[in-house]
């Protein structure tokens, strides 16, 4: 009874020895996010700003994703790629957080070259399975947004644009502890202004979606859900190998009901002896 109850005990950890290797294969979309970290993008008229609600709303894209890879490009007059295309979802969260209007000098909104930057993180190898989030506030301040466009819809990539703030503007914050508006010459108030008209093109363009965003609610899932998990197709992105444990619980439970089998037989044979 003892020797049975401690086999029992011991199938109860669930011993486990000898492994197989096991291919775990990730199918999804690989998806740039290009943010618009301008110092218009500062501005209130959306709690807290525009960059910080736009900020939280890719926080929430990321619990959205399914075996996605997702890259990060920041841009204002210039772009650059913040964070290369990622199944590290963390680390894409810590790159995000970092962003800010002081991270590119040069003011402006270049749209043109965000899109072109985002087009160098992807694997040229991949003719499908390629999206772009473009997320603005304000009108194209030089290149050829549509241009760029087309080059992305030969690439194989879909472009979805978000313009976020008011139809009718908004007052830019000087960066600064002092505080205040951008003026111009002669003291009025420098409002920026969204122009929809190109990013719909843009959007129309490569096949994407624009959505405008007043209040900072981008609806991005169902720009993932709609537009790019169910309307793109899956490519295998990664493929990993996990070493797979054997469970061997069953050899000592096995015993364990033997053992109690076999002494329920002795106490009866003991009992006709009797």
């Amino acid at each position: 009874m003892v020797v049975a109850i401690a086999l029992s005990i011991v199938a109860l950890a669930r011993p486990r020895w000898g492994f197989r290797w096991e291919e775990i294969r990730r199918r999804g979309v690989d998806i740039v996010v290009a943010l618009d970290v301008s110092q218009s993008m500062m501005a209130t008229d959306v709690d807290p700003n525009r960059l910080e609600r736009a900020k939280r709303k890719i926080q929430d894209l990321l619990t959205m994703l399914r075996g996605d890879r997702i890259g990060l490009v920041a841009f204002a007059g210039s772009s650059f790629i913040q964070c290369p295309l990622t199944l590290d979802y963390g680390a894409f969260r810590i790159f995000l957080d970092g962003l800010s209007p002081d991270l590119i000098p040069v003011p402006g909104t270049a749209v043109a070259r965000a899109i072109e930057t985002s087009l160098t993180a992807f694997d040229p190898k991949l003719r499908t399975s390629k999206a772009i989030i473009l997320i603005t506030d304000g009108e194209d301040h030089g290149g050829n947004p549509l241009s760029a466009a087309k080059k992305a819809k030969e690439a194989g990539v879909k472009i979805f644009t978000i313009g976020i703030g008011k139809r009718e503007g908004a007052p830019i914050p000087l960066a600064g502890p002092g505080g205040g508006f951008k003026k111009d010459h002669s003291g009025n108030l420098i409002l920026t202004r969204l122009d929809e008209e190109t990013l719909k093109k843009i959007a129309l363009t490569t096949g994407g979606a624009y959505v405008h965003s007043v209040t900072g609610d981008m609806d991005l899932q169902s720009i993932y859900l709609k537009g790019i998990r169910m309307g793109m197709k899956q490519t295998e992105l990664a493929t990993r190998r996990k070493k797979r444990w054997t469970e061997r619980f069953e050899w000592p439970l096995m015993a364990a009901v033997f053992l109690l089998i076999a002494e329920g037989f002795l106490r009866e044979g003991g009992r006709e002896e009797a």
